[in-house]
């Protein structure tokens, strides 16, 4: 088998409502499907991180520089074909756009496989450690209206009463308001359900660890990317600071990469997100670098039905961190935001929101071949853009 042919889908269309976080606002979506066609007629299916104006430099990465190198080749020899792109595109960029597009690639090449052998891809990756997994619910991103708190408190208390056990929310407007805005969630959903917190790395050490210090009386049990990805120290005092958990990893690339990091001690969970590090394959190493460190790992989850079905399989692959007859299962991130990407790309939905309600916060592992999917064509070209 050889592949053929490989496709970039570039999918858009404006919100109703502009969406925001710490470092922008943003009034559309925008999805990056890649496509690999092989000579026997198997088509497999990845995405590739970055959205916005990212995804058309991704779109011509995957195009015009690596369909070029691996169009011959032969789909299941994934590890050739990784380090030959990589070793190619070394000295123009070990980290962010190529690594982005290099992922949907990869992710694609697994799904081929997949195919090829009739099996699911948590089967291609030595077969599930459970047979479901919990979910929580990632929502409460900034809105151009006066009252934030109300709006953060009734979107939270909704989620709960859909089924999550833990739900996300933005931080990052400044310590006094991201602290009003957690009090009043925290509040809304009441002791019990987990909470966690995402600044998308809005402040430095020195902000961070007091705000941090008033998170734990709220009983934060994560707060993600406090500060710049390039602050390892950074990160590291706030580990040594606080009590609650630091979460950070999405916008670190390949394994060189998150070796710095895991090494470091410079987060207590990992969050990779693998349509950007290096795909499948890179994130397979990652995963074991930070597990022989005893680094728990939940995979940050941005995208559309393609990425959440990559995660579910690699969520199901995962093993248990320390191990025991009770252990602490990894949560699939699921943005509960507007985005028809996520809801109607695929010929039969994931339903994962409504399994959430339905299993009380879980999800059953996908069934099929290879990722399990099936894209709705006439989905993508009414959305496609190039």
């Amino acid at each position: 088998m050889k592949i053929r042919n490989v496709r970039s889908h570039i999918l858009q269309y404006r919100l109703e409502e502009e969406l925001g976080y710490s470092q922008q606002y943003y009034a559309q979506r925008t999805a990056h499907i890649i496509e690999v066609i092989t000579d026997e007629g198997i088509h497999g299916y990845g995405e590739a991180f970055g959205g916005g104006t990212v995804a058309f430099a991704n779109k011509a990465i995957v195009e015009n520089v690596i369909a070029p190198v691996i169009c011959g080749m032969d789909p299941f020899d994934r590890e050739v074909i990784w380090h030959r792109v990589y070793n190619l595109l070394r000295d123009h960029g070990q980290k962010g756009m190529p690594l982005q597009a290099l992922s949907g690639v990869d992710i694609a090449l697994w799904d081929i496989t997949g195919k090829a052998f009739n099996l699911p891809l948590y089967k291609l990756l030595g077969g599930p450690f459970r047979d479901r997994i919990p979910v929580y619910g990632y929502g409460m991103m900034f809105r151009r209206v006066a009252d934030l708190k109300t709006l953060f408190a009734e979107e939270s208390q909704a989620l709960v009463a859909k089924g999550f056990k833990a739900v996300k929310m933005k931080i990052g407007i400044g310590p006094k308001e991201d602290l009003d805005l957690v009090e009043a969630v925290r509040k809304a959903v009441g002791p019990e359900i987990r909470l966690m917190v995402d600044a998308n790395h809005c402040y430095t050490a020195r902000e961070a660890i007091p705000l941090g210090r008033e998170l734990e009386r709220l009983r934060v049990f994560w707060f993600e990317e406090p500060v710049a990805p390039e602050d390892r120290q950074g990160y590291r005092d706030l580990c040594l600071a606080l009590d609650m958990n630091i979460a950070g990893g999405e916008a670190e690339f390949t394994r060189w990469g998150f070796r710095d990091l895991i090494e470091g001690r410079c987060v207590d969970i990992l969050q990779p997100e693998t349509c950007g590090l290096g795909g499948i394959t890179e994130y397979q190493k990652v995963l074991a670098l930070a597990h022989s460190h005893f680094i728990p790992v939940v995979n940050h989850v941005w995208g559309s039905a393609v990425a959440v079905a990559t995660n579910l399989h690699l969520l199901a692959a995962m093993p248990d961190l320390p191990g025991g007859l009770h252990p602490v299962q990894p949560m699939l991130e699921y943005d509960t935001t507007p985005n028809l990407f996520r809801e109607e790309l695929l010929v039969t939905s994931l339903g994962i929101l409504e399994q959430v309600s339905r299993n009380g916060g879980w999800v059953a592992l996908p069934g099929g071949p290879g990722l399990g999917i099936e894209i709705d064509f006439d989905f993508v070209k009414r959305f496609s853009v190039v």
